[in-house]
């Protein structure tokens, strides 16, 4: 299998069209050879993902919610807290979120690379 590099610009884009299409072209459904059991290598390339925009109130009262598993664990962090710290962590989660839950998702989520020091 070749390497296939897709680079997208997330200027003045939703991040959750952002995000679909990221997931679009991971999966290798862009190509005529599609087969959802095949792990095409892409990578996808984001640029200005620092100039992304959010709708509504989003940026305020999203949370991200995850459980460690033990009763009383639940860990909720705010979106306005997580975005200036790893800008690429939020994008890997909302992403994520979008594959199948399979054992190529972990693989695909790291071709996720951002480019132009955004």
């Amino acid at each position: 299998m070749e390497k296939e590099e897709i680079i997208v610009d997330a200027q003045n884009q939703s991040l959750g069209r952002l995000a679909t299409l990221i997931a679009y072209y991971l999966q290798g459904k862009h190509r005529t050879d599609y087969a959802p059991y095949l792990d095409r290598r892409v990578f996808v390339l984001v640029k200005n993902l620092d100039k992304v925009k959010f709708t509504g109130k989003k940026f305020d009262r999203k949370v991200f919610i995850k459980h460690t598993g033990y009763i009383g664990h639940r860990r909720e962090i705010p979106l306005k807290l997580l975005w200036p710290k790893d800008k690429l962590k939020v994008l890997r989660i909302i992403v994520s979120r979008m594959l199948p839950k399979n054992k190529l998702r972990p693989k695909r989520l790291l071709r996720i690379k951002l480019i132009n020091g955004s």
